[in-house]
């Protein structure tokens, strides 16, 4: 299946995405369709919703009020209008609008969690949020009023509300009312109906969506660092003996291993580095200790990934429903309600919990179990945001101490702020100091969101996870640590050209190419946040080559980019560059078979994206 741009389609079905096939259709606009499979089970859970509302039942979000109000009974009759009230209520988001990329995974994330069939609403309603997708219709969704409580329900809001035609969204890189932004591409506006509101805004998305690109982006990030940290290593005449496999066997954390092994493939053939004793008998921490800092990075935001992996393939909305006819691949919904409360319901108010049809007699419909829960609550991604703004604040950090090494004459040996025309120049002493400023705002950036809590809804929602909170921090430090590492590179370039760059490894000397192919070198002094942004641009584009890395999602030029999320289990050796290395494969290869529908696949989620991967016939994911 292909896409009107003429690439392959990602196909959803509820339980296969991953994050490679996130970053593809958020940053890369690649089309989306909707699995027929999946369609099935969303109109066997649609059929229950509609057999609800006509038998008069009382269920959570459906014919109740919301919150602190769902003891309120809604007459059938209105039930479109409480689901419109509903997104426009709730459209209380302020702040400056969310990213284009971050949208696009917001929506994907919302219509794959709505695909697995549970929650009720019509197929319709996935296949409209897709036609904006594709037609590249992108909602404004202001950044900040989720507590993640109740999911994100303000952000989400404001994406849901130009489905039926209000808010405001961007196309053509032009901003329009809702109704008009669907016109543009000749869509109609989507009449919810009951329960479909509900389903559209009550989860974790808005949060998933920012923690999966950004801990992609980072784990691309730490293969930067290990490149930018070799290019330091050899302009200081550094020692790789640190890098030993025999070091590393014997302390195997995976990332570790996987870092040192990354690093002696960039250093291998280099005329630069030195053996112990030869200049000094060891190097600082912040080039002998990458392996252990930058392996940690890896290993917590590998954490992050399979913990968004699940996320990304979960329902997190509520109630949710579990008809006793089953879609395809899926156990029958009574079956999953043995816990479910089936007292009787009063009329005129809401019963909390579940409620079962399927002893109803003389109504016609659907029969199956409507559970409330609370699978919207955001703790799992609130804690490894944290944790991934953590790693990658320490990963900033060891490379603006790198930085402080070149710069230093007393540690470096070389010119002062590498200019060889010090007092009339001042050479790179000024990136030093926004590297120091940008580690430091960093710090305070890494204090976690998730340890603090704050009651809403009239205390109802008396617990909340802050997990909106944590991805806006964990986006900036994200933002903070390329542009660290750019500065890196830039002084570490210039170092290299007072050392001469001659002698540096054919992996190394790539990189030094591309470094000097953006930024010319400093000869006399010249405004710095030009060349500072080229380079940060050049990672963000992912056109840094890392050509002694794995498999990873390179930029539009197809550049590799490497080793990202490291091998659990022990290491095996194999790489072809020294005995006791461990391969280092890339994480977003497809591999093994694709799940039933509505059978997740458990931490499948890391495996994505290359076009020859999955077994025959099935689109890579």
């Amino acid at each position: 299946m292909t896409g009107t741009s003429g690439r392959r389609a990602l196909v959803l079905d509820g339980c296969s995405l991953t994050l490679a096939a996130i970053a593809q259709v958020a940053r890369e606009s690649r089309p989306v369709a909707l699995d027929p499979a999946a369609r099935q089970c969303m109109e066997a859970s649609r059929r229950r919703v509609e057999a609800a509302v006509a038998r008069g039942e009382i269920l959570y979000g459906i014919t109740t009020g919301f919150g602190k109000l769902a003891d309120v009974a809604i007459p059938p009759a209105q039930a479109r209008q409480l689901q419109e009230n509903l997104l426009r209520s709730h459209a209380a988001g302020v702040g400056e609008p969310l990213p284009t990329p971050v949208v696009r995974a917001m929506m994907l994330l919302r219509a794959n969690a709505l695909a697995r069939g549970f929650s009720g609403v019509r197929p319709e309603v996935v296949e409209r949020l897709l036609d904006l997708l594709n037609h590249r219709i992108h909602p404004v969704v202001p950044s900040r009023g989720s507590l993640g409580a109740s999911g994100d329900l303000a952000p989400l809001a404001h994406l849901a509300l130009v489905l039926i035609g209000r808010g405001a969204a961007e196309v053509d890189g032009q901003v329009l009312p809702g109704a008009r932004a669907l016109a543009r591409r000749g869509l109609e506006p989507l009449a919810l109906e009951a329960k479909e509101g509900l389903a559209l805004i009550n989860g974790t998305q808005a949060m998933t969506a920012l923690g999966c690109l950004a801990v992609e982006e980072g784990l691309y990030l730490a293969a930067v660092a290990d490149a930018a940290g070799a290019l330091t290593l050899q302009a200081l005449r550094g020692i790789p003996a640190a890098f030993d496999p025999r070091i590393h066997a014997l302390r195997p954390h995976p990332g570790q291993q996987a870092a040192a092994a990354h690093l002696r493939r960039l250093l291998a053939g280099s005329r630069l580095v030195t053996e112990p004793g030869q200049l000094r008998v060891q190097d600082a921490y912040s080039l002998r200790c990458m392996p252990q800092v930058h392996g940690a990075v890896r290993d917590a935001l590998a954490h992050a990934a399979r913990v968004l992996a699940v996320e990304a393939n979960s329902v997190t909305d509520n109630p949710l429903i579990f008809p006793d006819e089953p879609g395809p691949g899926d156990e029958p919904g009574g079956a999953a309600g043995v816990f479910a409360s089936r007292g009787a319901t009063a009329a005129g108010g809401a019963t909390p919990g579940a409620s079962s049809a399927s002893e109803a007699t003389g109504a016609a419909g659907a029969t199956g179990d409507v559970l409330s829960g609370g699978n919207f609550h955001g703790e799992p991604v609130a804690l490894v945001l944290d944790y991934a703004a953590m790693a990658l604040a320490e990963l900033a950090g060891i490379a603006e101490r790198r930085i402080e090494r070149l710069v230093n004459p007393q540690l470096s040996g070389l010119p002062a702020f590498l200019t060889r025309h010090g007092g009339l120049n001042s050479g790179l002493m000024l990136a030093q100091y926004t590297a120091a400023a940008l580690v430091s705002e960093n710090k305070t950036l890494a204090v976690p969101a998730s340890v603090d809590s704050i009651p809403s809804s009239a205390n109802q929602e008396d617990h909340v996870s802050m997990g909106m909170t944590a991805a806006l921090k964990l986006w900036r430090v994200v933002e903070h640590t390329r542009q660290v590492l750019a500065i890196e590179l830039l002084c570490a370039a210039q170092a290299l050209d007072l050392v001469g760059p001659a002698g540096l490894s054919p992996a190394t000397q790539a990189v030094y190419e591309a470094v000097r192919a953006a930024v010319p070198p400093l000869d006399g002094d010249r405004e710095l946040a030009p060349d500072m942004a080229a380079l940060a641009e050049l990672l963000a584009r992912r056109q840094l080559p890392l050509p002694a890395a794995g498999d990873l999602p390179g930029g539009g030029d197809g550049t590799a980019a490497g080793d990202l999320i490291p091998r659990e289990g022990p290491a095996t050796a194999g790489d072809g560059t020294a005995a006791g290395d461990p391969p280092v494969p890339g994480p977003f290869a497809a591999r093994g078979e694709r799940p039933a529908p509505g059978r997740p696949r458990v931490g499948g989620g890391l495996q994505a994206g290359r076009p020859d991967a999955g077994p025959e016939g099935v689109e890579p994911r």
